[in-house]
């Protein structure tokens, strides 16, 4: 496969049940195939997404040592800011050359489960910030849930399988900021070569070249997505559930021209992670003579604790 599938929500939601078989089938093939498709019909409309980069980019013009105070010790990152260099991808000793931020989930249901989770901070100085970021995290979140809806259909489970895996679940909404280059990177990255943790991550702002994909023969190709469009992949959690029937993709964001290392890059993953008790072990459909299975038992909660440790985020 040499590009990345385009797929229309609308027809899933559609009371077409051809046209909701036709959703189902090219979801599953694509994440079979190349582990990316790139999403029409999504629940975020353009008001939200403007007001969202507006927010963003304010908060991160902000002087680095007001930032700071953002960054919170003590929980791997999983709110508020990182500051740039932290992370590195698994394997890397090479900071990625990007600072982020991070929403987490708005539980309002369940006391013993927001216990669980940190507290999303407030940033005092951009007063919009934290009320478009949770209507975002709140409308991706709606997005990614009908995807796995799809996605269990075709793996042949009750349609609503994973939703009470994920109501309440760790999701995280990452808004990055690649800022300019200023000098040659030696061996760093925007975004170094990896696979993604979770069970899908929804990608906003992947409108121009930076984010490349690497298909099955080994070739990175480029994954640029229409102005209306998601680019949504299978992660790591789900790729284990399903013993790799449905495919973590590794991908990365390379570094511009040096004509454009003087611009700001923008992007704005959502990682709909599962509530940590999920049962990540292989799904029995998906073990056969030919494909046996791949992976030991684990909680989403344990691979998760695993994967931050690795990552440079947790010790």
């Amino acid at each position: 496969m040499t590009s990345i599938p385009s797929v229309n929500l609308e027809d899933f939601l559609s009371d077409d049940p051809k046209r909701k078989q036709k959703f189902i089938d090219e979801i599953g093939k694509a994440y079979q195939e190349i582990g990316f498709v790139a999403l029409k019909g999504h629940f975020l409309d353009d008001k939200l997404v403007d007001s969202l980069y507006s927010e963003i980019k304010n908060f991160f013009s902000l002087p680095v040592e007001e930032k700071r105070k953002y960054e919170i010790p003590g929980i791997g990152g999983q709110r508020g800011y990182v500051s740039f260099g932290k992370e590195s991808a698994k394997g890397k000793k090479e900071g990625d050359l990007k600072e982020f931020w991070h929403f987490g989930q708005y539980v309002e249901d369940d006391p013993e489960r927001a216990k669980e989770y940190p507290e999303n901070v407030e940033v005092k100085e951009v007063p919009a910030f934290n009320k478009v970021g949770k209507e975002a995290y709140q409308m991706l979140e709606k997005t990614a849930k009908y995807v796995l809806r799809a996605l269990a259909l075709h793996l042949d489970l009750e349609e609503t399988y994973f939703d009470n895996y994920i109501h309440n679940g760790n999701s995280i909404l990452r808004p990055i900021h690649y800022p300019p280059i200023t000098e040659e990177p030696k061996a760093a990255e925007r975004a170094a070569a990896h696979g993604d943790i979770n069970l899908i991550t929804l990608l906003m702002g992947a409108q121009g070249r930076g984010l490349q994909v690497q298909n099955h023969d080994g070739e990175w190709i480029d994954a640029i997505a229409e102005p209306d469009e998601l680019m949504i992949n299978v992660g790591d959690m789900l790729s284990r559930h399903t013993n790799n029937k449905l495919k973590s993709t590794i991908h990365r964001v390379i570094n511009p021209p040096r004509e454009l290392w003087g611009t700001s890059r923008y992007s704005i993953p959502f990682f709909m992670h599962p509530i940590s008790e999920m049962k990540l072990d292989v799904l029995d459909s998906c073990v056969d003579e030919n494909n046996p299975k791949q992976y030991e038992d684990i909680t989403a909660g344990e691979f998760l604790n695993q994967r931050l440790i690795e990552l440079g985020l947790k010790k």
